[in-house]
């Protein structure tokens, strides 16, 4: 039955940025959907865990603003589950700051997180996968800003570029070892990166007035993409990155 290759019955997963919004949807939807997680992030995911039960969800406090946490999480949830099957790249920052002031600082630290952190520990979870054999599935969170220039967020511009070229490219070369690259790509959604837009009366009427949905996207709205690209419904999707943005692209 089709509805079968939607199941993660028995399947392990990551999901960074696990505390809250985005993340808090896809380890919601993954633990609907029959699996086990583990979430990872710089504060407890206290309430994700209060939701979903400490059977089907742990998690893990670090800072993924280096490498350094990546060998342990990936050793850490093979020792609580036994596994991993599904890595979720969804931690991820912004700075907002006029282009011809932009900081160094405010570049490198977006950087480091929402591109570099994210193509090495998919680096590292696909070596896991390879060990393990049976493949698996990579899922990376892009933006519109992957597809358009933005304003005043060139380093987050730069780094979701960055992700949706990278899934490409390790799509590319991994999919001989039936591992999935994909990404998905979040319009205007109700999170604390968006909270600033929401809470200025004027700019938000503007991007209600260019989404065709008429409303800001919620969690909820990112689950069924990633149940999609996290199940073996999906395995014939490599390299793409599919927007969830209430058509915002298409305007």
């Amino acid at each position: 039955m089709i509805l079968d290759k939607f199941s993660l019955k028995g399947k392990v997963a990551i999901v960074t940025g696990s505390d809250t919004g985005l993340g808090q949807g896809f380890c919601k939807a993954f633990v609907e959907a029959g699996a086990k997680v583990m979430g990872v992030s710089v504060v407890p995911s206290t309430a994700t865990q209060e939701m979903l039960g400490e059977e089907n969800f742990q998690f893990m406090v670090e800072n993924l603003m280096t490498l350094e946490p990546i060998d342990r999480i990936i050793a850490e949830t093979v020792k609580k589950f036994g596994k991993i099957d599904i890595l979720v790249n969804n931690a991820g920052i912004i700075k907002r700051e006029d282009c011809i002031d932009f900081s160094e600082a405010n570049w490198d630290s977006v950087m480091a997180v929402n591109a570099k952190t994210v193509f090495f520990f998919s680096q590292a979870v696909a070596r896991q996968f390879i060990r393990q054999g049976g493949g698996g599935k990579i899922i990376s969170v892009a933006s519109m800003l992957s597809y358009q220039g933005g304003i005043r967020v060139p380093s987050y511009t730069a780094s979701k570029s960055a992700v949706k070229g990278i899934t490409m490219s390790m799509a590319n070369e991994w999919a001989p070892y039936g591992i999935n690259v994909n990404a998905i790509a979040p319009g205007y959604m109700a999170t604390n990166n968006t909270q600033a837009l929401r809470a200025d009366a004027n700019r938000s009427e503007a991007i209600l007035d260019r989404i065709p949905a008429g409303r800001w996207g919620t969690p909820d709205d990112i689950m069924g993409a990633g149940v999609f690209l996290a199940s073996a419904a999906s395995d014939y999707v490599n390299g793409f990155t599919i927007a969830v943005d209430g058509g915002w692209l298409g305007r």
